[in-house]
């Protein structure tokens, strides 16, 4: 499937502006949503694992890269989506995991986990060695970043006997796994994007990977598209217009833009149309289904009495509370504060919680109560309007998974329509 990439890059080049979308989720029901969504578009779904979701030690997921693919293919047969439309990568592969050992105790696992997804038939590989191990400066020089994801890289080609992967160099800002606190962000400038591609050219040539520097197909740089807690910065087209007008020197290239949740439609067509072909969404999937969750709770909450409801938000909180890990250092202010961004912050850290046992059976009990029961439409009409109409028009079976599905895969519409024209 890498060669969907490399002809997306050379159409971008001849001014034909498509892109296409990442989901960057592992959570079983973005992927369904998504692969229900996309099945009547063009082209393939790429669906991409962080190195902190899955690697050879299981990440937060559980899951190797064989397992998740596994995963995935499963999703997909249930689904009724087509394999072979089906693009996975890796994103953000490199020592992030292991940042708290020793450089060279973490490039190992790095290189080993490079390998393993190159293994398993993940042909998109975002390399990124930009963040510093134990002892080491912080920021990195920009030359060992560069020589390091050439480390990343050779450890992938000696896994590509039956597939030639694409590769992504370079990272955004901020760095992943957090929104930004403060909202002032620079576009990546013109200059740094050169420097950026010149280190690792050279140091892509002395490693030896001359026969790979063509499959670097996409630089991450950042456009100036964020969120925070609780606001979004907008993509401004006239402030990345010298960023953009810099891709015209480099045809085999395009730049991938991380962090897009939450963008307006139109912003999301511009940074298409602007060279920015692949758009990362993950965050925005799950606060999408939270959202759901919760306005089916609430429904649940007017139609059961209290001992047979699921008090999902409730379990929620309580696991959050319990296993702080995930949010903790994200998330300051008073404790009422802290409250509030546990449910409501864009940057949804609350993703990492669904897989708790009381949180499932929360969720079981939930769908199961619903099931039982017709959903009244004036509740749907409070609860969930958009649902609700499609529930009126026949469109939509008024049932929790597929009400549930279709609130996930309205927040992927946007990305299909900026990516498809």
């Amino acid at each position: 499937m890498s060669h969907f990439l490399l002809e997306l890059v050379r159409n971008h080049a001849a001014n034909q502006q498509r892109g296409i979308y990442s989901v960057c989720s592992a959570h079983p029901w973005v992927l369904e949503a998504a692969m229900r969504r996309h099945l009547p578009a063009a082209g393939p779904l790429l669906i991409e694992a962080t190195c902190n979701q899955v690697n050879q030690f299981g990440g937060y997921t559980g899951m190797t890269p064989g397992r998740f693919r596994e995963s995935v293919y499963a999703i997909a047969r249930k689904t009724g989506f087509p394999l072979d439309r089906i693009l996975l990568g890796g994103d953000h592969l490199g020592p992030f995991p292991w940042q708290h050992l020793p450089a060279e105790q973490a490039m190992s696992h790095a290189c080993e986990m490079v390998r393993l997804f190159v293994q398993e038939g993940y042909s998109k590989i975002h390399l990124d060695a930009s963040l510093p191990c134990a002892g080491e400066p912080d920021p990195l020089p920009e030359g060992q970043i560069a020589e390091r994801a050439a480390r990343l890289c050779a450890a992938a080609e000696s896994a590509a006997a039956k597939t030639s992967p694409v590769y992504i160099i370079g990272t955004e800002v901020p760095r992943p796994g957090g929104a930004l606190d403060e909202m002032e962000l620079a576009v990546t400038s013109p200059d740094a994007a050169e420097t950026t591609l010149n280190l690792h050219r050279r140091a892509f040539a002395a490693a030896g990977l001359d026969a790979a520097w063509p499959r670097v197909i996409a630089l991450v740089v950042q456009p100036g598209v964020e969120f925070s807690h609780d606001s979004v910065l907008d993509y401004q087209p006239g402030k990345a217009s010298p960023l953009t007008a810099r891709l015209a020197l480099h045809p085999g290239l395009v730049y991938e833009a991380h962090s897009t949740d939450y963008q307006r439609p139109e912003a999301l067509a511009a940074l298409v149309r602007d060279g920015f072909a692949i758009l990362k969404v993950g965050p925005g999937l799950t606060y999408a289904m939270r959202q759901a969750l919760f306005a089916l709770a609430a429904i649940e909450k007017e139609l059961f009495p209290t001992a047979q409801q699921s008090q999902l938000p409730q379990w929620l909180e309580e696991a959050m509370l319990r296993h702080p890990e995930q949010w903790q250092k994200h998330y300051s202010g008073t404790p009422e504060e802290q409250q509030l961004l546990r449910v409501h912050s864009y940057s949804d850290r609350i993703r990492y919680y669904w897989n708790v046992p009381s949180v499932q059976q929360a969720v079981d009990t939930l769908l199961r109560n619903l099931q039982q029961r017709n959903i009244p439409e004036t509740l749907l009409s409070d609860y969930l309007p958009a649902q609700y109409r499609k529930v009126r028009t026949g469109s939509l079976q008024s049932a929790p998974v597929p009400i549930l599905l279709d609130a996930v895969g309205e927040a992927l519409d946007p990305y299909i329509s900026a990516t498809q024209a």
